[in-house]
């Protein structure tokens, strides 16, 4: 599965576009491919998809919440110094999509955009910010098993 991530570039913020790679018979989202863009709405407005989108919400509000942490080194060096937590990613927008794929095909997915609030208004989001919005990306395909 491709997790594409576009920073915004007035602000600190990045979209995230997850497609579903896989069926989901959880949530009775068996064929995925469609041939055009339109056939994919009637996935995006199905129960089982605003069930997926439900679920994805609640997961991903415990994932910017509190993300998760790296596990200190005990090697000779190890100052035990505290890490610095940064303040939580917020939640801006998180929907369905219409996902185009390979040869003129299409595949409904995930529409997300975290945004820093601690980071420079009307700047792109920084590196660290983008770093942690990938996780978050990636922990959230994997908790719901998307891959």
């Amino acid at each position: 599965m491709e997790i594409r991530i576009v920073p915004d570039e007035d602000q600190p913020s990045a979209a995230i576009e997850i497609p579903l790679a896989k069926p989901l018979p959880d949530y009775d989202l068996e064929e995925l491919e469609k041939p055009t863009p339109r056939d994919v709405d009637g996935i995006l407005v199905s129960q089982g998809f605003r069930d997926l989108v439900d679920d994805a919400r609640g997961v991903l509000m415990e994932i910017v919440a509190h993300p998760p942490v790296a596990q200190a080194s005990r090697g000779i060096t190890d100052l035990n110094i505290a890490p610095i937590v940064a303040p939580p990613l917020e939640i801006v927008q998180l929907t369905g999509a219409i996902c185009p794929g390979h040869e003129e095909v299409y595949r409904p997915g995930l529409w997300i955009v975290l945004r820093d609030p601690a980071a420079p208004a009307k700047h792109p989001p920084p590196q660290t910010t983008v770093d942690r919005i990938t996780a978050a990306a990636q922990e959230l395909v994997k908790r719901l098993q998307l891959e």
